[in-house]
């Protein structure tokens, strides 16, 4: 792994968000704002979109960090296509509450009186649903009634609501989420990184795991990582990753945009499919007619280098392949360190019973 080779502590670009490596770029600290913003506010819904790999995950996570748990009551939900009543369960399951059995007016009365035993305790609720875009408008609808309840006036839940940029749109133009609209205090679409911000965004990951200079970077570097990753930073940390690997096999101290066009070039061959393979043809009058007509459209679709959100989910399985080829290592040092001790065990007994 690069990480040895080069000698960090961990891996400075693992695509598993991770809240140590946060970075403050230009549009990470205007949602940071505006994060900020809502919780004084305390009430309401604040919506966050973004590309896949645009950082939402991180953006979330190192805000966690920031919050005082005795203070505020953070939950967070994963959601999938799910419906109002769904919905809710999952909010009930969050809040550590079991809704087996129970009918939807049940579990909407258990939600509210935790909700009020987390606001006597002087506890805000926060709930945070992400990957927004996935949910049905009921479910929408239901988030919104749950922003209802109140005690003394003041909101017992506010929600956080992340989405790729296919909710925005959604969220902005459809006739039946005016009601929910209304009740959005701050919203906030993250942009990828700009072309400056690629250089010290790679600097601050490299150095939390102790890169000391080595390797060295030229000055050219910079520009082709931004090109190619287009300043997202799932991308460029997919991109970094690979371009150390490739620096450790080949022994580089110091990687040039060469290094990184090379690595690039690599990795769009590897996303793209193959040419499907027509049968063998057959000559029969059917075969020929068929050839006489007009050819249809490909089953098989082209993986192109645009398609981010395929490209996003080939960095997540190479992701699991890693932990997997990781963890696979650990268990056969751990059988060969097993084996070794039982030898040199055996060979004491034998030693023993010789002297002996």
């Amino acid at each position: 792994m690069y990480d040895e080779h080069y000698g960090f502590s961990d891996r400075p670009f693992q695509l598993t968000p991770d809240p140590r490596f946060w970075f403050e770029s230009k549009t990470h600290r205007t949602a940071m704002a505006y994060l900020g913003y809502g919780l004084a506010q305390g009430e309401g819904f604040i919506v966050v979109t973004g590309d896949v790999g645009a950082g939402k995950t991180t953006l979330v996570g190192h805000l966690m960090e920031q919050i005082d748990p005795q203070r505020l009551h953070a939950i967070r939900l994963v959601s999938t296509q799910v419906e109002d009543e769904d919905m809710l369960r999952l909010t009930a399951q969050a809040l550590g509450l079991s809704t087996e059995g129970l009918a939807k007016a049940q579990v909407l009365e258990r939600i509210e009186r935790t909700l009020r035993l987390h606001a006597n305790e002087g506890r805000r609720t926060l709930l945070i649903v992400d990957e927004a875009q996935n949910l049905a408008l009921s479910a929408l609808e239901e988030l919104r009634m749950l922003s209802n309840f109140q005690n003394g006036g003041q909101a017992l839940v506010q929600i956080f609501l992340l989405g790729q940029p296919e909710f925005r749109e959604r969220f902005q133009h459809s006739e039946r989420l005016e009601q929910l609209r209304q009740r959005v205090i701050a919203t906030h679409h993250l942009t990828p990184m700009e072309a400056e911000e690629v250089e010290p965004y790679i600097r601050h990951r490299l150095e939390l795991v102790g890169w000391k200079g080595r390797p060295d970077f030229s000055h050219d570097v910079w520009a082709a990582l931004y090109r190619h990753s287009g300043g997202l930073p799932r991308r460029l940390n997919m991109l970094a990753g690979r371009v150390l690997l490739h620096g450790s096999v080949e022994g580089l101290d110091r990687i040039d945009a060469a290094t990184v066009d090379l690595v690039a070039a690599d990795m769009a061959d590897e996303r793209a499919a193959p040419e499907p393979i027509a049968p063998a043809a057959v000559e029969t009058p059917r075969r020929r007619a068929a050839d006489a007509a007009p050819p249809a459209e490909p089953i098989v679709r082209i993986v192109r280098e645009h398609d981010a959100e395929t490209l996003d989910r080939i960095a997540l399985l190479e992701e699991r392949l890693d932990e997997q080829e990781a963890a696979i290592r650990r268990v056969l040092t751990l059988l060969i360190d097993w084996v070794e001790r039982d030898e040199a065990l055996d060979q004491g007994r034998q030693h023993y019973g010789t002297a002996h």
